[in-house]
Formats: C-alpha cells, structure tokens, sequence
C-alpha cells in the first residue's frame, strides 16, 4: 500500500534529510509536499488528505500541537521528529502514531513507517465492509452485582458497555443495565472475550460490529444500528480483532 506524506518542519537541513531518507530507505511513500511553518503545513494538509504527516514540534508562529488542535476530526496518523524529547507526553495524548527523535535513526524511521502502513491497511481493509460474518463469537457467562445479590448475564447478549463516573451501562438489544462498578471492571471481567475497549466511555462486543467508518479514530457500528466513536489512542486494539 502506497502511503501519501507531508513533512512539516521549519529547518531547510532536516526536511531535506528526512526527504532523502524516506526516498532511499521507505518503499511505497509518495512525498506530497514539504511546508516550513504550521500555517503552510495546515493548507498542504487540507490540500492533499494524506496517509502521515511528518511533524517537528517546534516551529515559528506556533507549534505542532496548535496545528493538530486545528484538525480535531484528521483522518491521517502523525509521526513525530524532533530533538527534544520532553513533547513525548503531549504527543501520545494528541494519538500520535510514532515519536522519532533527530538525529534521525533509519531503522526506526522505517518502523514508523511500516506501523503505519499496517494501520493503513486494516482501514482499508475494513472500510465499507460487513464484519459480522468473521469468526468472532463471546461465548460465557458474567454475574452482574446488585443491591440483593446479582445476576447471570450471558457474554454475548451484551452489545457495548458504557461509561458513567463510577457506574456502568450495560447495553442489551432491547434494555440497559445499570451496575455501580467502573468500566475497567468491566474491561478486566471481559477480557477472556472478544471485547475491545474502543474509547474512555466505550467497552465494545466485536462480535457485534458490522462496519468500522474511518477517520482520526473512526467509528463503529453495531448491528442493532448503533454507532459509537472510537479513540485514535485506540484503533489499533480494535483493528486488531479483524487481521
């Protein structure tokens, strides 16, 4: 899969390394355009759509992360390249996809770019596309407390749980429980099944997903209709489920 890139970055001497080393070390990445500053790299960005933007911290007028606060809903995964490393923090919480640190390493520069070719790829692979029918199947049984004992939930008649302080909404095809326990109790409970955490509010039955919309973390839909969103931080854990 061929990968479409922008580089984002102020320094003439590191756009050219990176430039050089993407053409002589990463098969399959067509460079779309260099930009030296967030307004120029936020106009090629709206421009061209691309697979990966190669994004310095750093810049005049701005930083990386006022650019990314510009394009909430970016459909594209950003790698970090950079010479300091204390950005690595509000970089994973912006989803980044890498953090390379300059001087550039070509070994991890071509991971980078092969981790993201794999995400690529499973979007791809997955867009559009009905899923139910994959071999995914919650089979067992979860006790569900509550104020005069519990009760005996069967795995797979669970559609999505749903995040609420300290509580949790268990969603079924026609009701909703309500539980006084968190979500990652839920999470850890479930873990034997095939259930995704797809976002801080969303505990997902895979078998249930018949169709994965792309975007920054894209969506689900599930077959009773509903569709809930998932986290950049998350989508690789949930594509997982469908390699």
């Amino acid at each position: 899969m061929e990968l479409r890139a922008i580089i984002v970055e102020d320094e003439a001497n590191s756009r050219e390394i990176l430039r050089s080393y993407l053409g002589k070390y990463c098969e399959g990445v067509q460079l779309l355009g260099e930009a030296a500053n967030i307004e120029q790299g936020l106009a090629l960005i709206q421009k061209h759509t691309p697979d990966i933007v190669f994004l310095d911290v750093e810049m005049p007028f701005g930083n990386a992360f006022d650019l990314l606060d510009q394009l909430p809903e970016r459909s594209f995964e950003t790698i970090f390249v950079t010479a300091y490393n204390q950005y690595a923090m509000d970089a994973l919480n912006h989803h980044a996809a890498y953090y390379l640190m300059k001087p550039i390493n070509i070994d991890e520069l071509v991971k980078a770019v092969e981790y993201v070719r794999a995400i690529k790829e499973k979007e791809s692979a997955l867009e559009g596309q009905v899923l139910k029918t994959k071999p995914i199947k919650a089979e067992g049984k979860i006790t569900l407390p509550q104020q005069d004992g519990f009760q005996i939930l069967d795995v797979g008649d669970i559609f999505f749980c749903k995040a609420d302080d300290n509580y949790t909404e268990i969603y079924l095809e026609k009701k909703k429980i309500v539980v006084s326990k968190t979500l990652k109790y839920f999470e850890d409970a479930l873990q034997p099944y095939p259930f995704a955490r797809i976002h801080k509010s969303y505990l997902v039955n895979v078998a249930e997903v018949v169709k994965y919309k792309k975007g920054k973390g894209g969506s689900v839909i599930l077959s009773n209709g509903k569709e809930l969103s998932v986290s950049a931080s998350k989508k690789a854990e949930l594509l997982s489920y469908f390699q």
